[in-house]
């Protein structure tokens, strides 16, 4: 729905502007620019799925058959303006423990708690906001087999971010210490299991892909900020290949969330920018 200039979901639910607003953007411009005949170096458009579980449609994708070496995302719930010049890196923890199975009632003393293994485990852990370039979370936890039974086994699934790689390979290490330490106390095995989920990238202001950016948002009456992202976008994914993609913000608010909306102000100041960045690319 739009109300007063604000699109909105009428439901209980999130709206998707993240990131339908930038498919919008871009379809638009790109009609534009056809129906114009307005002239340009080249214009290639990628949407991939599967973004928000792990830039999985990135990854699928054969860059290859890509011919531009400068590409933009935009993908940053922030005013417009803002221009992403870095973003972090983050690897995946999948924890199970192992424990023995015990009646609760009968014979609790038999058994050994998994799930209070991995709860002594997740509690040493430090999560949340870590230091200013790093962040660690626990996202999920599940196990056991019934309410009367000791439980036998617990898995629970974690994630650690910076921007820096040498403090992301310490505070995974720091995780992995808690997780050995809780599994001694309660005396249960463990398996950890980790995953690249992916790399960071960090541009200075005179990257080209970056020059561009800020010279098209000027043209259009942005005022330019330059930020470090806390999440990873598809940008992460074709500048791990090396090509130079900046992510922009695009004016989308409480993403996420029930309340996710954009104005259409800001959808039709998006389209402007895009045009920006096509004749910035010309020069």
């Amino acid at each position: 729905m739009v109300e007063d200039g604000v699109v909105a979901n009428a439901a209980a639910t999130i709206l998707g502007a993240d990131d339908k607003a930038a498919v919008a953007v871009m379809l638009e411009a790109t009609r534009r620019v056809l129906a114009e005949r307005r002239p340009h170096a080249g214009i290639e458009l990628l949407f991939t799925p599967k973004e928000e579980v792990g830039l999985i449609g990135a990854y699928a994708f054969d860059h290859t058959r890509l011919r531009a070496r400068v590409g933009y995302v935009y993908d940053q719930a922030a005013p417009i303006g803002t221009v992403v010049l870095g973003a972090p890196f983050s690897q995946s923890l999948e924890v199970t423990f192992h424990g023995r199975a015990a009646h609760s009632g009968m014979h609790p003393e038999e058994g050994r708690s998994a799930i209070a293994a991995a709860a002594r485990a997740i509690a040493e852990m430090r999560l949340g906001r870590v230091d200013e370039l790093s962040t660690a979370n626990v996202g999920t936890i599940t196990g056991g087999t019934a309410t009367n039974i000791v439980p036998e086994w617990c898995t629970f699934l974690a994630e650690a971010r910076s921007h820096d790689e040498r403090r992301l390979a310490e505070l995974v290490q720091e995780m992995q210490d808690a997780i050995t330490f809780a599994a001694g106390v309660a005396e249960c095995d463990v398996e950890t299991t980790m995953r690249k989920s992916y790399r960071g990238y960090r541009f200075t202001k005179s990257t080209r892909a970056v020059a561009l950016a800020a010279s098209a948002l000027t043209r259009c009456g942005h005022e330019v900020t330059y930020e470090l992202s806390g999440g990873a976008a598809d940008a992460n994914v074709f500048n791990e290949r090396g090509l130079e993609c900046v992510n922009l913000a695009n004016g989308m608010a409480q993403i996420h969330t029930p309340g996710e909306h954009i104005s259409v102000t800001d959808l039709e100041a998006m389209v402007d920018v895009t045009l920006a960045l096509l004749e910035e690319a010309r020069s």
